[in-house]
């Protein structure tokens, strides 16, 4: 017998936890840390009070595939994994994710898991989503909802996805991601298959593609 997990609800009722999770907070060690020494200590400050190079090594993060820099801060492994057609996952994963000048776009990609995206800092992020149905997206993610900025964004999965900081130095956000991230469930957008599959959107699909 098979049972339908809803993963919105999921990540509803799996977020309460984060919470509670002293362990991960800003100013606590860190398991997925690689320096164990560096704390953050990130309150009223501005784009121009802290440096890329400062903010990256705050928190932690290195490159990720897509382009930007992530680091997971939250997985609930205190909670039974959750088994998936493509095997045992968390039950929830959380990361920080970076834009920055030098790394300024999240190339296209799609994960099984739905996901949602929290601003915090910097310039706004622009999101370019393609739905299965082929409808295109955008979405301004920033601090300013009076200004049509989005403070969260939902994207559910097998939507693809790219993003874009268009100006400022940095753009920086969290991800809740439901059932946990896997890179075994992410793939990352081919410019030709991508083409093929969505003629009608190829300026957006040539000007964020990676490969």
């Amino acid at each position: 017998m098979s049972h339908h997990i809803n993963p919105i609800s999921i990540i509803l009722g799996a977020l309460l936890l984060i919470s509670q999770q002293t362990a991960f907070s800003e100013t606590s060690q860190t398991p997925f840390s690689s320096d164990e020494s560096a704390t953050t200590t990130m309150t009223d400050v501005s784009e121009n009070d802290l440096s890329i190079q400062a903010l990256v090594k705050t928190l932690n993060l290195e490159p990720h595939i897509e382009g930007g820099y992530y680091r997971r801060t939250y997985q609930a492994d205190h909670r039974d994994k959750l088994n998936t057609a493509e095997g045992e996952r968390f039950l929830l994963t959380s990361i920080y994710y970076l834009l920055t000048q030098d790394s300024a776009v999240g190339h296209w990609h799609h994960n099984k898991s739905d996901i949602i995206h929290y601003y915090h800092l910097g310039s706004p992020i622009t999101y370019y989503l393609i739905h299965e149905n082929g409808e295109l997206e955008v979405v301004r993610m920033g601090n300013n909802p009076l200004a049509g900025e989005q403070l969260q964004l939902v994207v559910k999965g097998g939507t693809w996805k790219a993003s874009h900081l268009e100006t400022g130095n940095y753009g920086l956000i969290s991800e809740a991601v439901a059932p946990g991230f896997d890179f075994k469930d992410m793939s990352l957008g081919v410019k030709q298959e991508l083409l093929a599959q969505f003629p009608q959107h190829a300026d957006v699909i040539n000007q964020f593609s990676k490969h």
